[in-house]
């Protein structure tokens, strides 16, 4: 169980195809707030700017954190959105990854910054630290 006197934040995560800068500045245009952005150092075939491995907006009203980097399986309708969980530390989130995990899916390794899993309902989730 998530302490509660933990600080969680919870938000939307998108996978865009190759476009995720530009919606997010679109979103800002929308809902304002602050963006940051961590790119890709080289290039990937595909997309023609550096692909950004994980932008963020933060407004006082919605949280939405996105990436080009798309899934093993492609991006596809179904696949593209997740909900975000910032854990404040990997005993959390080791946790949270056992009680969401599914037969479908098990994490390969929970050393990453963000770690995705699909639960039994199909829901994907984006756990990070």
């Amino acid at each position: 169980m998530v302490p509660q006197h933990t600080s969680a934040t919870s938000a939307i995560f998108i996978t865009f195809a190759g476009n995720c800068k530009e919606a997010l500045k679109v979103y800002q245009s929308c809902f304002g707030g602050h963006l940051q952005f961590e790119t890709f150092e080289k290039r990937l075939p595909g997309i023609k700017q550096q692909p950004v491995v994980r932008g963020s907006l933060v407004s006082d009203c919605i949280v939405i954190l996105g990436s080009d980097l798309v899934h093993n399986e492609g991006r596809r309708p179904g696949n593209h959105m997740s909900i975000f969980f910032k854990c404040t530390d990997a005993n959390i989130r080791r946790s949270l990854i056992q009680k969401l995990k599914s037969d479908k899916n098990e994490p390969d390794s929970d050393e990453e910054n963000l770690i995705e899993i699909t639960d039994a309902f199909d829901v994907r989730w984006t756990l990070g630290i």
